[in-house]
């Protein structure tokens, strides 16, 4: 380690992508070859992967010590165990960079300069993608909502991709959340913050390890953690829909009593009413659970992750 030169550290999370890891090793170092006047070191962790990433990770880890590796002792979820991995970066600035390859490391470049220009924080932000326009348009869809339900001004298209100087990571440690939404921490943290706009490339090899409840799960983590909103929503659709039902009571009262033998209710009314009340109540206990969720899971305050072995940190 050269104490003249500044360190650069990228991180990396992967499960399961034995097919992409080398390639974007290989990537990221020859971005670094044409900066000589750096150092770097690249963090992967692996979250207990069942193909063979880990053995890749360590054939590479042993011909590079700039390589280093976490394995983790299970799978702890893609929104912990990368943010775990911040923590244990010790560069002047970090960049975190995802596995599949659809993050350009051709980019790096870019955000050190900006880095240099006085920016703590230089973000990726897709302005499109060649991936389906059908999920795209979703993300997007979401990144629109929860801008206008967040009490802070989220980044739209943005996933985390970027680079961070030491001082926002030391920010995060002392936040010290143990299930955190890193893009709305990003966007409270508050600094001045350069945008470089791209294309996200599509996937070329492997799949997805997202699914359903894994985009669900950081969608309401997005919202639970940066808007108090759906609560907000749920007390006065409550209020409006006491109110309506109480006029459209003292109309049919009035009505009964005006046409005492011709007006019949019947059934109708009362069974779309209850099963509407019943949604209505379903929703937004549902809402609240979700807030009582993450509650519940600040208050444990269990570890990020569990390590099962570390290499090349000593």
């Amino acid at each position: 380690m050269n104490p003249e030169l500044k360190r650069i550290s990228v991180v990396t999370g992967c499960f399961n992508e034995e097919e992409n890891i080398k390639e974007l090793y290989e990537q990221v170092k020859l971005q670094f070859i044409d900066l000589p006047q750096y150092e770097y070191e690249h963090i992967f962790i692996d979250n207990s992967s069942k193909d063979n990433t880990v053995s890749i990770l360590k054939q590479i880890a042993q011909a590079d010590i700039r390589v280093k590796l976490i394995v983790n002792a299970r799978n702890f979820g893609h929104i912990r165990s990368p943010y775990y991995a911040l923590m244990q970066a010790t560069g002047d600035a970090v960049i975190s960079i995802v596995a599949d390859l659809q993050d350009p490391p051709i980019l790096i470049k870019e955000f050190i300069w900006k880095w240099e220009e006085g920016y703590k924080i230089v973000i990726g932000v897709k302005t499109q993608s060649q991936e389906s326009p059908l999920f795209f348009a979703i993300r997007k869809a979401y990144y629109n909502l929860i801008g206008r339900l967040s009490e802070v001004k989220m980044i739209k298209n943005f996933t985390g991709f970027g680079l961070y100087d030491h001082k926002v990571i030391e920010i995060l440690r002392a936040i010290d959340d143990p299930y955190p939404y890193f893009r709305g921490l990003i966007s409270d943290i508050g600094f001045d913050r350069a945008v470089i706009e791209y294309v996200q490339p599509t996937r070329k090899r492997g799949f997805t390890k997202n699914n359903f409840y894994t985009l669900y799960d950081l969608a309401m983590l997005g919202i639970t953690n940066h808007s108090k909103v759906p609560l907000r929503l749920a007390t006065m659709t409550g209020f409006s829909v006491a109110i309506i039902s109480l006029i459209v009571a003292l109309v049919y009262f009035i009505y009964k009593l005006i046409s005492w033998d011709n007006f019949q209710v019947g059934m109708a009314p009362l069974v779309i009413g209850l099963f509407f009340f019943s949604s209505v109540q379903l929703i937004f206990i549902g809402i609240l659970g979700e807030y009582i969720g993450a509650i519940h899971t600040q208050v444990q305050k269990r570890p990020l992750v569990i390590e099962k072995e570390r290499i090349n940190f000593d």
